[in-house]
């Protein structure tokens, strides 16, 4: 979710850097400020102090995966019981995002939801990822005040405030409570999908575009799990609208 730079010859420029003998100082500050070693509570504590409590953190997993459901969790803590390690699950080992996904069940006021391969091939990845986060938002036994949403983009549809947060879940420990529950759920979701459907192997890279996954969609074709607006499925319809084999 964050914007990647790249360097100058992979857009085309030249530059002569021997001829600059100095640097001249940015008039502005960067992107993103620093970020911290762990996530912390700093956010909702901000939140609170505005009189908007409680605040749920809202997370994704499975944006990039060629086929598979997109998961949101949507996560309210208490500040009293917040499990120790909380971090971007993407830091963390499936073992640790396992125990704690345990802890924050216990905690926590926790809500899921997913998009099917067929909502997002109908609206979009982005669009798809936003529509389960509300819902997993609005699922919620208790009724955030505040939303912190992982990424550029506040979920439509809420029945509160919120706020977009760029690399969320290793800012906030809502958010990374969220990513933690959402990456399990959908970890295991995609390990029976590969029971329902053993030529691909899903339960080894949850549907990601691995050699491996991608042979297997050549060899077998599609399944109902794959998202046939993603390139690499485009490209199997293609194919077959001409009758390459």
């Amino acid at each position: 979710m964050a914007i990647g730079t790249g360097d100058l010859q992979e857009v085309g420029c030249a530059c002569d850097f021997c001829r600059m003998k100095r640097r001249t100082p940015p008039d502005s500050p960067g992107l993103f400020p620093d970020l911290p070693l762990a996530p912390d509570f700093s956010l909702e504590s901000r939140a609170r102090r505005r009189g908007l409590w409680p605040v749920a953190g809202t997370d994704e997993a499975g944006r990039g995966p060629l086929a598979g459901p997109v998961v949101a969790a949507a996560v309210i803590l208490d500040p009293k019981r917040i499990p120790d390690g909380l971090n971007d699950s993407k830091k963390l080992s499936a073992a640790q995002r396992e125990a704690l996904y345990q802890q924050i069940l216990e905690c926590a006021v926790v809500s899921i939801a997913s998009s099917s391969p067929k909502s997002i091939d109908l609206i979009d990845i982005r669009k798809a990822s936003l529509d389960a986060m509300r819902r997993a938002v609005a699922g919620l036994d208790l009724e955030a005040q505040h939303v912190l949403a992982d990424g550029r983009d506040v979920p439509m549809g809420l029945t509160c405030s919120g706020e977009a947060v760029v690399k969320g879940d290793a800012r906030s420990v809502s958010i990374a409570a969220a990513s933690i529950v959402a990456k399990v759920m959908r970890d295991r979701m995609m390990v029976r999908a590969g029971l329902v459907y053993p030529d691909y192997g899903f339960e080894i890279h949850a549907g990601y575009g691995t050699d491996r996954h991608r042979s297997a969609i050549v060899t077998h074709g599609p399944c109902p799990l794959h998202r046939m607006s993603f390139k690499p499925l485009k490209a199997t319809i293609s194919s077959e609208d001409i009758g390459v084999a």
